[in-house]
């Protein structure tokens, strides 16, 4: 019987640290889940269902746990992410670095942490939605676009609906879609 109680004991610590070391690398597993994710041409906006692809300019993507939430524009991201029953969840935001990305076809290898970009309100840059905030990681880069195609250089917590509104408001922005 002394030669069967060590070996559970040894099974059941086995099993206690293996459960330990699984529950150690849940953070990691969790921050990967929540990196930024590629486009894909059938991709459609969360929020005004039309296809991504279709569009120039910076998009943008709100990651959490099990779930991407796609956005045909910075614009129509940061409005989502602005209402009220959004800013609780647990997501990450990305957008393009328009600093080295075309504006027809941005790259999805250079999608940047949102809360960190540097955006240019204002310019006469065609995008999605009429409303157009390109987005930089490099705040030089920024600065360039907005001397270069007028418009002004914005951090993510100066941006807030009266900005959205007021870049929407503005002639020849944009592309308009039906029912916006």
């Amino acid at each position: 019987m002394n030669t069967i109680y060590p070996r559970a004991t040894r099974t059941l610590l086995v099993l206690l640290c293996a459960l330990l070391l699984t529950a150690c690398g849940e953070p990691e597993q969790q921050a990967q889940a929540l990196g930024p994710v590629a486009f894909h041409p059938s991709d459609e906006c969360h929020v005004c269902g039309m296809v991504i692809a279709d569009f120039p300019g910076p998009k943008g993507e709100a990651v959490e746990k099990g779930a991407v939430k796609k956005f045909c524009s910075t614009a129509e991201m940061l409005g989502w992410w602005l209402q009220p029953e959004n800013r609780h969840l647990q997501v990450k935001l990305y957008v393009h670095d328009m600093g080295r990305s075309a504006w027809d076809k941005p790259d999805d290898e250079h999608l940047i942490d949102a809360t960190s970009a540097y955006y240019v309100a204002g310019t006469q840059l065609k995008g999605a939605m009429g409303v157009v905030l390109a987005s930089f990681a490099d705040e030089q880069a920024a600065l360039e676009l907005a001397s270069r195609e007028g418009g002004r250089v914005l951090r993510f917590e100066e941006i807030d609906q009266a900005v959205l509104q007021l870049a929407a408001d503005m002639p020849g922005h944009g592309y308009q879609h039906a029912g916006h």
